[in-house]
């Protein structure tokens, strides 16, 4: 009757707003309260710190931040840039654009919230002034975000390998191919719509502007290369990953392409600290 009625009690606090995580916070406290076992209650809260009281699981706030410092430190845009030099000019071509991006941002951050923050604005803003549909460019961008929690450094496997017990290195292996068969799946999907619908595409780039647009974005590109790279040799751990992309992406925005200051750097932090809470809980 008891998990009856903390069931109920959940269900109407999640139906009229309340965050999941809060929910299941004040369930568990009235049910505590309910049952007249207050003696619990540090054994509780211990249990819930202890939970998140691992190595393998700092990976996440690192990586989180790495994605954001991405945003906000102009990552993102010349990843952007170089996908749009390269197959911009095909039919739908921003369409395309928006899933490569998405790859090679996955392979850097393995964030949904990530992508869909700061690299998602930037296509959904390009493919409608380029005259795409608003419904379209909302739906491949968010459909291309998904992308991140399947390829390395994905969150969610981490969290999953925490939980399960099992290796790092080998979800991240396994998620190689359900991440590339999902980018070239909808790859497929937006050139029969684009088709069908009639999208426009990029003009075609030489050779010459291609190069420029790669040598301009080669730091960029460079992060994915030393994340996997040192994961799958051995050199670093996944967190130690983290914590080397958190680490090369400030050094990017400060002294590289200079878009970041500590103000900008600051509210970075900030944002990435609520986001990493929002996933603890």
């Amino acid at each position: 009757m008891l998990m009856t009625l903390t069931f109920l009690i959940w269900l109407v606090l999640v139906m009229i707003g309340v965050h999941v995580g809060y929910s299941l916070i004040i369930v568990s406290l009235i049910f505590f309260a309910m049952s007249g076992d207050l003696a619990l209650l540090p054994f509780a809260f211990k249990e819930m710190l202890g939970g998140i009281n691992n190595f393998t699981l700092l990976a996440v706030p690192f990586f989180v931040l790495a994605g954001n410092l991405m945003n906000g430190g102009g990552v993102t845009n010349r990843i952007f840039g170089f996908a749009k030099a390269m197959i911009g000019h095909k039919k739908g071509g921003l369409a395309h654009v928006n899933v490569l991006a998405s790859l090679i941002f996955s392979g850097m951050s393995g964030s949904a919230l990530a992508d869909a923050g700061g690299l998602g604005q930037l296509e959904i803003k390009s493919m409608k002034d380029a005259g795409f549909d608003d419904g379209f460019a909302g739906g491949i961008t968010a459909a291309s975000c998904i992308i991140g929690p399947l390829v390395p450094p994905s969150t969610p496997l981490i969290i999953y390998a925490v939980i399960a017990g099992q290796s790092v290195e080998k979800l991240f292996i396994a998620g190689f191919i359900p991440g590339l068969v999902t980018t070239a799946a909808l790859m497929i999907m937006c050139s029969i719509l684009s088709h069908k619908r009639n999208y426009p595409c990029e003009p075609k780039c030489s050779n010459a502007v291609r190069w420029e647009t790669f040598k301009k974005s080669f730091w960029a590109l460079l992060t994915p290369v030393i994340i996997l790279f040192g994961i799958f040799s051995g050199i670093f751990t996944p967190t130690e990953a983290a914590v080397v992309a958190a680490t090369y992406t400030t050094i990017l925005g400060f002294f590289v392409y200079k878009e970041l200051d500590l103000k900008k750097f600051y509210q970075i932090v900030i944002d990435s600290v609520k986001t990493t809470g929002t996933i603890a809980m």
